[in-house]
């Protein structure tokens, strides 16, 4: 079970990288990665939102839709579980972390509607719940970290690429566009590895 968990926490992290490999949930990983401290800011909320509500849908399926036979409705009951979840992260940043919290702005509630969370949440109901409801969390834990690895990595690329004299058809979106794919290209690698 252990070495199961750690496969489908690198897996999930690496390999199947929600942002790289599934192209999910890229308007944060564009518009927040332009600072190493606002990204991994975005990535530690994700982390959370992301590991919360694959458990809590986990067990919302599991315990409520599933016994009733109202699987139909698990997309709308995810979404509410996931706004709730940004909600909290929303109160706690701007209470404890007022910089971050101006920093991340518009990108933070916007996590309700990134559609990385809500993929990896139904992903989870649809390949892990039949099992234990402990591999949906560590799909959830290891597709957060996936995330944060890479708009941490592609911050750092951005902070780099800002101060290189680049020609002037690349320079901006273009430029982060063509690093996106060479990152997507790089993370295929893991695929013969794990």
């Amino acid at each position: 079970m252990f070495i199961k968990a750690i496969l489908i926490l690198l897996s999930a992290a690496l390999v199947n990288n929600v942002l790289l490999s599934q192209f999910l949930g890229l308007c944060p990983f564009l518009g927040v990665s332009k600072q190493v401290e606002t990204a991994a800011g975005m990535g530690a909320a994700v982390i959370f939102v992301i590991t919360i509500a694959s458990a809590v849908c986990s067990a919302i399926y599991l315990a409520v839709l599933v016994p009733m036979d109202l699987t139909y409705l698990n997309t709308i009951v995810f979404i509410l579980v996931i706004a709730a979840l940004v909600q909290l992260v929303e109160m706690v940043l701007k209470k404890l972390m007022p910089s971050l919290y101006k920093a991340l702005g518009i990108y933070l509630p916007l996590i309700t509607t990134n559609c990385a969370v809500l993929g990896v949440a139904l992903n989870n109901v649809q390949n892990y719940t039949d099992h234990v409801m402990f591999y949906s969390i560590v799909n959830g834990l290891g597709s957060s970290i996936g995330f944060t690895i890479s708009i941490v990595l592609m911050a750092g690329i951005r902070e780099r690429i800002a101060t290189n004299d680049i020609t002037s058809s690349f320079r901006g979106m273009p430029i982060v566009l063509v690093t996106a794919g060479l990152m997507a290209i790089a993370f295929c690698g893991f695929s013969g590895v794990i």
